[in-house]
């Protein structure tokens, strides 16, 4: 593991270009790239974890260790994704790390692991709706991309939803075997499912017109 330091974030504007960079330097195998991202976003993500989580999920959040660590795996099992600018990526990043921080369940994340060494994605997302084309893509190309949206629009779920797609759409699970996991009621884990459903869509629809 490197040794990280934390470094003095400048503004959003400044930054774009940089993060794009690293972001496209990583995709090409650059470990370097990948290094320096996580270095530079860890003073943000501690101002941001320190505002939003409790005492017991902050004093986890606190260590370096532990934010390096899930940047390291955020950015190396989620599909690959460029933004327009740094504000949008940073926003991104938080809002993962701290779902894995508020998580009680692991099947998503084991799930993630699994499905990104099964199936590894060549598809880059672009999440900057001013800068795509009007290019038409395959079919297969099309799918990718639709799995790609998926698989990142689940880690930016809340754990509990997150959870009861993954034991229903991934697992198979009937929704008393859920309800049991989970422990609720039958009817309570149908109704988590398709609230969890409805929230999913939305997300879809933020990721395909453009962060900002």
């Amino acid at each position: 593991m490197p040794d990280f330091a934390p470094m003095s974030t400048s503004s959003a504007d400044d930054d774009a270009d940089l993060v794009l960079d690293l972001l496209q330097r990583w995709h090409g195998g650059d470990r370097g790239a990948l290094d320096e991202l996580v270095r530079r976003e860890i003073p943000f993500l501690r101002q941001r974890l320190r505002e939003r989580l409790g005492d017991a999920l902050l004093a986890r959040a606190e260590r370096d260790d532990y934010l390096q660590d899930a940047v390291l795996e955020i950015l190396a099992y989620t599909p690959r994704f460029l933004v327009g600018n740094a504000k949008a990526f940073r926003r991104m990043l938080a809002q993962i790390v701290e779902n894995m921080l508020r998580d009680r369940h692991d099947y998503w994340a084991r799930h993630r692991r699994q499905q990104a060494k099964e199936q590894p994605l060549d598809t880059t997302l672009l999440l900057d709706a001013r800068a795509r084309t009007q290019t038409t893509p395959s079919k297969a190309a099309m799918r990718s991309e639709e799995q790609a949206f998926l698989r990142l629009a689940l880690d930016l779920l809340e754990p509990d939803d997150r959870a009861v797609l993954v034991l229903r759409e991934f697992e198979q699970l009937s929704f008393a075997e859920i309800g049991a996991r989970l422990q609720v009621l039958e009817n309570a884990a149908r109704m988590r499912f398709q609230r969890a459903l409805g929230k999913l869509a939305g997300e879809l629809d933020r990721l395909r017109q453009g962060l900002d």
